[in-house]
């Protein structure tokens, strides 16, 4: 639809139609005391010509990880996005569809999503995927009330060195259904989670343990010990992975997981302010009937040859709401093909490449800091890929702001989630950065 403006006759002739004589009167339902008395201070119209100058002017305040050497971590990464992903996730066939409820007219889309699914059970290890979530919070928390109604139980243990994202969230999903959420506590020496202490929670009660690997410190788990803990009293374990780190460890199928989520953006889809995000989901084919959201089926048609539809949709739509799985009803249908071109274009040996240059440019930066003897180094001595924390001289907040004015992006700042390492912040190093970043930052930094 085009643009269409009102002009004052127009706007006369609806007034009169309606029987009124004042804009104002369509409001008159609102308290006066509630309503706005003086117009906002709006400026004039402007031609095209200067409203382009404004908006570039506008944006010219603004930075982007092209004019800043980015090393946020915390969930969303700085990633190289290979320009056949651009290309084809713009295609107007992609860009403009909507969920594809009419199966003869969503083919393409429908196959699409089908190819993101094999490929996200290709690299879990896990037997079934679905047509993707909102993001990996969201996932966790459906991953949750999952394990709630296979085990029958309601109390949930989510480790501490888990995405606290992810954790408000999922008590946010569990709290009206009278989930329990208790948390297991890490160790301030390695920064990974105590599974002493887990086991010491573990009992009949417990529906499912949720480890994330790496954990939010950066941190390697030792998932399958927790695997096992878990399944020794009967829970689920629930795997939250970042995608791009299975290149290198071992995936959750391989280490006994029942449930493996995690957050997509690091699949081709930029920063972008905080979104849009791709929530991961997968499990194993005993639980694919619980599974939320959507699942996209390959058959054969009439003439033998290979048709798209959906398939186990156990939604609140589409049966009663009492035996829906989830209320989700929207996949992240374009995140998701740029997660499957983007897998696609780098396959396997090309995922390994790009988990293994991060890793070693976070290795680099950690052997720089602690040869520097200056005021900031690694926090904890645990096992690490592409992230770590970094223990600065001082409230993190302060030091993360110097270091931007220098031209470098860290953080997120700890102390907001765990006092006690207020001091500290994260630092993720992908495989856009160079060594001569990283040596730039390391002396912006001391």
């Amino acid at each position: 639809m085009g643009y269409l403006p009102h002009s004052q006759r127009d706007r006369h002739e609806m007034l009169a139609a309606l029987g009124i004589d004042s804009a104002e009167e369509l409001f008159a339902e609102i308290p006066e005391q509630v309503r706005a008395q003086a117009s906002p201070a709006i400026p004039g119209p402007l031609t095209e010509i200067e409203v382009a100058a404004e908006l570039s002017r506008l944006a010219d305040g603004n930075s982007s990880c092209e004019d800043l050497v980015c090393l946020a971590g915390g969930g969303v990464y700085d990633r190289f996005i290979p320009a056949i992903v651009d290309s084809v996730t713009g295609r107007p066939e992609f860009v403009t569809p909507y969920t594809p409820y009419q199966a003869e007219a969503s083919q393409g889309t429908l196959a699409a999503i089908f190819e993101y699914q094999t490929m996200i059970c290709e690299l879990t290890g896990m037997d079934i995927a679905n047509a993707s979530l909102y993001d990996g919070a969201t996932a966790l928390g459906e991953a949750v009330l999952m394990a709630v109604s296979v085990t029958g139980r309601e109390r949930a243990l989510l480790s501490q060195a888990l995405s606290p994202a992810a954790r408000r969230v999922t008590r946010t999903y569990c709290e009206a259904g009278g989930v329990e959420i208790l948390e297991v506590p890490w160790l301030d020496d390695i920064g990974g989670t105590d599974l002493d202490a887990l086991a010491g929670m573990l009992d009949d009660s417990i529906a499912c343990v949720a480890l994330q690997q790496p954990n939010y410190f950066g941190v390697v788990e030792e998932m399958r010990r927790a695997a096992d803990l878990a399944h020794e009293v009967g829970a689920l374990f629930v795997a939250s992975v970042e995608p791009i780190s299975l290149g290198l460890l071992a995936p959750p199928g391989e280490y006994g997981a029942d449930i493996a989520v995690g957050e997509g953006q690091p699949l081709g889809l930029p920063p972008g302010f905080g979104g849009p995000l791709l929530g991961i989901f997968a499990c194993s084919e005993r639980f694919m009937r619980r599974m939320p959201g959507r699942v996209v089926g390959r058959t054969v048609d009439a003439d033998g040859k290979p048709a798209y539809c959906l398939t186990l949709q156990t939604r609140e739509q589409h049966i009663r709401r009492g035996r829906a799985t989830s209320n989700i009803c929207t996949n992240q249908g374009l995140c998701a093909l740029a997660a499957t071109v983007y897998l696609a274009a780098l396959g396997p040996e090309g995922l390994r490449e790009v988990a293994l240059a991060g890793a070693r440019n976070a290795h680099f930066l950690s052997d720089l800091l602690e040869r520097s003897a200056g005021p900031i180094s690694p926090r904890f001595g645990g096992p690490f890929l592409g992230e770590f924390v970094l223990e600065v001289n001082g409230p993190a907040e302060e030091f993360a702001r110097r270091l931007c004015e220098a031209g470098y992006v860290v953080g997120p700042a700890l102390g907001r989630d765990y006092p006690e390492l207020r001091d500290c912040l994260l630092v993720a190093t992908t495989e856009r950065r160079t060594r001569a970043q990283l040596e730039g930052f390391v002396a912006a930094a001391s």
